[in-house]
């Protein structure tokens, strides 16, 4: 695929997840944290991360985007509605804070786009789809572990035998 293909198809995965997180569904589900192994896996595999003609600054850049990306993540979970019905399910809807949060995590990644073309990086596709992969599962992680807090699932029953 051609870089712009691959940069509209990550617009599309990414505008469909955030459509998404703005109704109402239910916290077990794992489909956002598979799209996500597999744009990391992707990112991975397309190469392009590491530029070798500045190896310390490309290593340097790859590690400050990660970073971000899963703060990005855990801060737009943090903003996620997280609760419990009547019935033991539990449900997640995005708030307006979960939004302006995406905003910030475009313009970080923008951000982060034009300082690696100022110092003189090889920029690729597969550190975009990296970026995305592993804020889109940061968020997803922590979203169902509040979940399975709220429900107890996380903890040991005080039963259990060894």
């Amino acid at each position: 695929m051609e870089p712009i293909q691959i940069s509209l198809l990550i617009l599309l995965v990414t505008a469909f997840v955030i459509y998404r997180q703005l109704r109402v569904r239910p916290t077990a589900g794992s489909a956002v944290l598979y799209t996500a192994a597999i744009m990391i896996g992707i990112g991975v595999v397309s190469g392009g991360l590491i530029d070798d003609r500045h190896l310390a600054v490309s290593v340097a850049m790859l590690l400050v985007e990660a970073g971000s990306a899963v703060a990005l993540g855990a801060w737009r979970a943090a903003t996620v509605r997280v609760w419990m019905d009547d019935s033991g399910v539990t449900w997640s809807k995005a708030t307006g804070w979960t939004m302006l949060v995406w905003l910030a995590s475009i313009a970080s990644r923008v951000g982060l786009y034009f300082a690696g073309d100022y110092l003189g990086l090889t920029l690729s596709t597969g550190g975009i789809l990296l970026f995305v992969g592993l804020t889109l599962g940061a968020q997803s992680y922590l979203v169902a572990r509040r979940g399975r807090a709220l429900t107890g699932a996380a903890r040991r029953p005080d039963n259990f035998v060894r």
